[in-house]
Parts: structure tokens; C-alpha cells; sequence
């Protein structure tokens, strides 16, 4: 059975900003990086064969952060970068707004489509699935990503949760399972089990 663990990266201060960052590449901050390592330790208590990330220096800080505590590999796919957000990249609400109306999401600003995060996001997840039968994969990337492509794993619409910060997803992928679902229980300083 190939195991999946979704991770969105680490804060950063656009994160806290409110700023869409999209395809900017913005590093983690601080508390980005503590958490991150917070997340390390829970999870070099439990086995991974193979960490994949976002080539986005966000996620590749996580990435890198999660690797140094267990000892796993990391490698780089650019189909798991943050969906394209076009012209609304590094804008805040309130500043799309100003610029174009209460009806912003209506217009064409630019955005990859959701399709083709989803087309891609399949694409690498079932490419590795059968590259790596029986093994448990961590793939960190973001927060639009992930939920559009567990949403399309599980194929059911109440899987496209809000992904927060550093939080865990874990999937069986021949059951099309979902073990856990956004959680951050490392962040809350108590006990947690193994994700599976």
C-alpha cells in the first residue's frame, strides 16, 4: 500500500500579510521555520522513504528542514508549485478590491486555471504511485494545491478543506482513504500518534 503525506509549507510573512503569493517565490519566516521543525520531529518518529517538493523556496525550506531531522531524500518536481495567481500576486484582499471591484474573482487576472493545477497534480501523484509501490511519500507543497488535488484523489468536494501552515494529510492511495486531514497537532505542543 503507497502511503501519501501532504504538507503545505511553512509561513511566511506574505501568509500572515494576507498577500496572495502564488507563483512568487517568497521564503519562510521565523516562525515559518519553527514550525517546520516542530513538524520534523513528529514526523522522524514514524518511517518516509522519500520526500518531493515544490521547487518554490517556501516549500523547499520545509522540505530541506524535514530532511535534515529524519534522514530522507529530497527531490524537486516542478508540478507541485503553487497554482499561477496572475495578476493578484502579492496583493492583499483589500487591494483587489481597490483595483478591480467586489467582482475580481469574475475577471481574467491571469490565474492558472483549476484544471490545470489538478492536471498536473494528478499527473505527478500517479506517476509516483507507480514509481514507488508500497513506500510512503511525503510531498510538500501549497495551500491551493493540496486541497484541489486531495479533493481529486478522494474525488469528493468535502476534502477541499483550507490547508494551514505546515499541516498533515495522509492518504492510502490504492483505498482512496483519507487518514488524516489537515492536521497540526505538532503545533499544539501535545501528544499525537503515528500518522498511520
Amino acid at each position: 500500500m503507497t502511503i501519501i503525506g501532504f504538507i503545505r509549507h511553512g509561513v511566511t510573512a506574505w501568509n500572515k500579510e494576507g498577500r496572495a503569493q502564488g507563483s512568487s517565490n517568497i521564503p519562510l519566516d521565523e516562525e515559518g521555520v519553527e514550525t517546520a521543525r516542530k513538524l520534523a520531529e513528529r514526523l522522524a518518529e514514524e518511517k518516509w522513504d522519500i520526500i518531493f517538493t515544490s521547487p518554490m523556496i517556501r516549500a523547499r525550506q520545509t522540505a530541506d528542514l524535514l530532511a535534515e531531522q529524519s534522514g530522507v531524500p529530497v527531490v524537486e518536481d516542478d508540478r507541485l508549485r503553487e497554482r499561477s495567481g496572475g495578476l493578484i500576486e502579492g496583493t492583499t484582499e483589500q487591494e483587489r478590491l481597490q483595483k478591480w471591484g467586489p467582482k475580481w474573482r469574475e475577471l481574467d487576472l491571469k490565474f492558472e486555471t483549476a484544471e490545470s493545477v489538478i492536471a498536473r497534480g494528478l499527473e505527478f501523484v500517479n506517476e509516483k504511485i507507480s514509481e514507488n509501490p508500497d513506500q510512503r511519500l511525503l510531498i510538500v507543497s501549497h495551500g491551493s494545491f493540496i486541497k484541489r488535488i486531495i479533493a481529486a484523489l478522494m474525488e469528493d468536494s468535502q476534502y477541499a478543506v483550507t490547508i494551514d501552515n505546515t499541516s498533515l494529510t495522509v492518504i492510502d492511495a490504492e483505498k482512496k482513504s483519507c487518514l488524516l486531514l489537515n492536521d497540526t497537532a505538532h503545533l499544539a505542543g501535545g501528544s499525537y500518534g503515528d500518522s498511520v
